[in-house]
């Protein structure tokens, strides 16, 4: 009976991948699968039942429970395994192409594991656990709604300043020259308690009158803050309990240790950015004023390109999770949870492709498989999960 072929579907950077575990130098012997261990061979290369169940586990998760037939993961695998077999009888995996897209994919799973090293070697406790709840949750009676511009130097705050005095509209400044994350809303942080804020932001909105922006710039780890108090209220409701939000807590400050780690390697390392220097932004036709909290953003950021991007971040996520937690019990988990997938998403922040589409790959037809794996060809994935890279190295040896 002739065995009909499930269509096969390499996602970004499965086949290079696949390819990367063929390179043996200055990596650690993996052992030889067995045929004991196997539950296929392709011209008496072993695939073995743990890259079956890893994939299996993947399609099963991306699926949402819904299960594939074990025949059609195991036929998924013996054409990955042809396609790398082919390319190596080819030499493809000597060319200059593919040497440019090893160089990144290698880059991209040290990245994710020093990461992971960290991370478990430096886990949260419940005890920190309990004291950012604390130090967060505290009842302080009275809320404040502000918005700021963060700014990399004092001239510039200053610069802002004299912009606002003479009638430039605030929303708009923070849009166009803020460096933080709220920037492009303006500003905006909405209401929060100031046990939210560092201290010198905290104290420079309590000491605002409503409506009023300060006349002098504000300092704090993250830069040079000009602040804008929109208004303030007794503060009624009740913050949420422990039990019920110390989960989306751990996740944000895990991110929070992760800054520091990356902030600890900047200041130890020598770098040099060679990009030209920007050119002098011309200054907005409209004006206002308004500000945001140096702890504090809507929305987390992942984990940015420069140390002070990724403080930045890290300090929204914080507050965007505690801000939402203490709106009511009922809406926090959900609002706080979306903050905490964002800090998970950002803590393991790799892209999934090499599986994200088996579903799709099981059900959709050849020539869909074949325009996946042309497009695969024209890009690298810069960023690839730690399961995708053990599937694929145990499809290999």
């Amino acid at each position: 009976m002739k065995k009909k072929l499930i269509p096969l579907f390499l996602l970004s950077g499965a086949a290079l991948l696949t390819a990367c575990a063929q390179e043996k130098a200055n990596t650690p012997a993996v052992a030889a699968v067995t045929k004991e261990d196997a539950v296929a061979a392709v011209n008496g290369k072993y695939i073995s039942k743990t890259a079956l169940t890893e994939l299996e586990s993947e399609i099963t998760q991306r699926n949402r429970g819904q299960a594939i037939p074990k025949e059609k993961i195991v036929e998924e695998l013996v054409q990955r395994e042809l396609l790398v077999q082919d390319a190596l009888q080819k030499k493809l995996n000597q060319t200059p192409e593919y040497a440019k897209q090893l160089e990144t994919v290698k880059a991209s799973l040290l990245t994710q594991a020093t990461i992971q090293n960290f991370l478990k070697s430096h886990p949260v406790t419940d005890a920190e656990v309990k004291a950012e709840y604390d130090k967060n949750m505290v009842d302080t009676g009275k809320e404040y709604k502000a918005r700021h511009i963060l700014l990399k130097t004092e001239e510039d705050a200053k610069q802002v300043i004299a912009e606002l005095s003479a009638g430039a509209d605030f929303a708009e400044l923070a849009k166009t020259k803020s460096t933080g994350p709220s920037g492009p809303q303006g500003g905006d942080l909405g209401w929060f308690a100031p046990g939210q804020m560092v201290p010198p932001f905290s104290e420079a909105v309590i000491a605002l009158e409503d409506n009023k922006f300060t006349l002098e710039p504000v300092k704090t780890q993250f830069g040079y803050h000009v602040i804008l108090r929109e208004g303030s209220r007794a503060q009624t409701q009740t913050p949420p309990p422990f039990e019920s939000i110390k989960e989306q807590i751990r996740p944000v400050l895990q991110r929070k240790k992760l800054q520091e780690f990356l902030a600890e390697l900047r200041n130890k390392a020598k770098v040099e950015v060679f990009l030209p220097a920007p050119a002098p932004a011309a200054a907005p036709e409209t004006a206002g004023a308004k500000a945001i909290t140096p702890t504090a953003d809507k929305a987390s950021e992942k984990i940015s390109e420069t140390a002070e991007k990724t403080k930045a971040a890290t300090a929204d996520a914080t507050s965007s999770a505690i801000e939402k937690a203490k709106s009511a019990t009922g809406a926090i988990s959900s609002k706080v949870s979306e903050s905490a997938e964002q800090a998970k998403t950002a803590v393991t922040d790799t892209a999934k492709n090499a599986v994200n589409k088996v579903s799709e790959t099981v059900e959709s037809a050849t020539e869909n498989a074949k325009s996946a794996a042309s497009e695969t060809a024209k890009k690298a994935d810069k960023a690839v999960s730690e399961k995708a890279a053990k599937t694929l190295d145990a499809l290999t040896h």
